[in-house]
């Protein structure tokens, strides 16, 4: 490393078994070599946030790797520090990294890797339902120390990841971090964008959210109590598809609620009601309303049956990435742990083209330590493309 913090060319990072594994984050993360260095004058920086978040992916993707510790004694390997572009690098400096790298700066990167993925389904649906983005929070425990997570009292600590998870593309698109106990339409108008049509549990119930995101260039399905009062403006009719969906009603809707409240959304509105087995086989009711008044019945039901997907993606996380252990005690230091979690996941996305499974992240890591070849690996992703053929 130049005296600097620039690289040399001799220098260059991860010139190991793999690296066509993490290609396309490498001049994304490159330019943030420098970022937090402002202060540091005088040149005596050891780890630069590029190298940090090479540390975090190296967690993640490093089965024997499972703390903050094992992490730093890593860095002790002259050939972990030759394949990484690092110096060895003490608890300190880790520790430091979270106060002095922004999580937000990672954001970008995310955002980019996500644009870089393909649908993974074509056709009438993948048409239709174009930007569909499954939103929901999901607590992580926290240690009681960790003032910032305050939750349930002193003694329960834990902190939100609030994720929005493109649908048809598989993979995570963005993510914010926040103290367990948040609102998370709040934090939803917050990030709001633009294209999308956003798929909402109850906990997003808000007619004020909903206008929000109309007003933000985007769409809903989002599920409202069944208690909800409406007033009908035309009953539309329900065709094979939409019965066969388990649609029981299909009505445009002229105002939600009564004239005593506020209408925040000023609109016609559609009410699609559909009728589905619960896990313990009884029938419910689901009230799913949308402003897409084009949309076929049976696909604004398609829309609300893949929020789970989103469910899914935190399972994997948590029980397959090991994202629920916490390397930092910092809200800063736990965000950039989950956003280098999301972007392991989207490089294994990217790289195999289908969604994340244990046995595929596990070759993936024996790959990493040269323990499966380019052969076995290139055998491995064909079969995956046989599987979904």
């Amino acid at each position: 490393m130049a005296d600097n913090g620039r690289r040399n060319e001799a220098d260059a990072p991860f010139p190991l078994q793999g690296g066509r594994l993490i290609r396309r984050f490498l001049p994304l993360v490159e330019r943030l070599h420098l970022a937090g260095t402002e202060r540091d004058r005088a040149g005596n920086r050891q780890l630069f946030f590029d190298q940090y978040l090479s540390l975090l992916l190296l967690y993640f993707f490093t089965p024997s790797i499972k703390s903050l510790r094992a992490l730093q004694a890593a860095t002790n390997w002259e050939k972990t520090r030759q394949k990484l572009g690092i110096r060895r690098t003490s608890l300190g400096s880790l520790s430091e990294a979270t106060r002095v790298f922004d999580a937000s700066l990672v954001v970008p990167i995310i955002a980019e890797l996500a644009a870089q993925a393909l649908p993974l389904k074509q056709g009438r649906e993948a048409e239709a339902l174009k930007g569909l983005t499954a939103v929901d929070g999901s607590v992580f425990s926290a240690l009681p120390r960790m003032a910032w997570a305050l939750w349930e009292d002193k003694t329960h600590r834990g902190a939100k990841l609030h994720l929005h998870f493109d649908v048809l593309k598989g993979v995570p698109c963005a993510a914010t971090l926040t103290p367990a106990a948040c609102s998370e339409p709040a934090e939803l108008a917050r990030t709001l964008q633009a294209g999308r049509l956003y798929v909402l549990d109850r906990g997003y119930a808000s007619y004020e959210l909903f206008a929000q995101i109309v007003q933000a260039g985007s769409s809903l399905v989002a599920r409202v109590k069944n208690t909800t009062v409406f007033v009908a403006q035309e009953e539309r009719p329900l065709d094979a598809a939409a019965q066969k969906a388990g649609v029981v009603r299909d009505v445009v809707i002229s105002r939600l609620g009564t004239a005593h409240h506020k209408d925040h959304l000023r609109r016609p509105m559609r009410l699609v009601i559909v009728r589905v087995p619960n896990r313990d086989g009884k029938m419910i009711e689901l009230w799913l309303l949308t402003d897409r008044l084009d949309l076929p019945a049976d696909l604004v039901a398609l829309a609300y049956r893949y929020r789970w997907t989103v469910e899914l993606f935190f399972r994997w996380m948590k029980s397959v990435l090991g994202a629920r252990h916490l390397v930092s005690q910092k809200q800063n230091g736990v965000t950039l742990q989950m956003y280098a979690a999301l972007i392991v996941s989207l490089l294994i996305i990217l790289n195999t083209g289908r969604k994340p499974t244990v046995r595929t992240y596990e070759t993936l890591q024996f790959y990493l330590l040269d323990w499966v070849t380019d052969a076995e690996l290139d055998q491995h992703l064909a079969s995956l493309q046989k599987i979904s053929g």
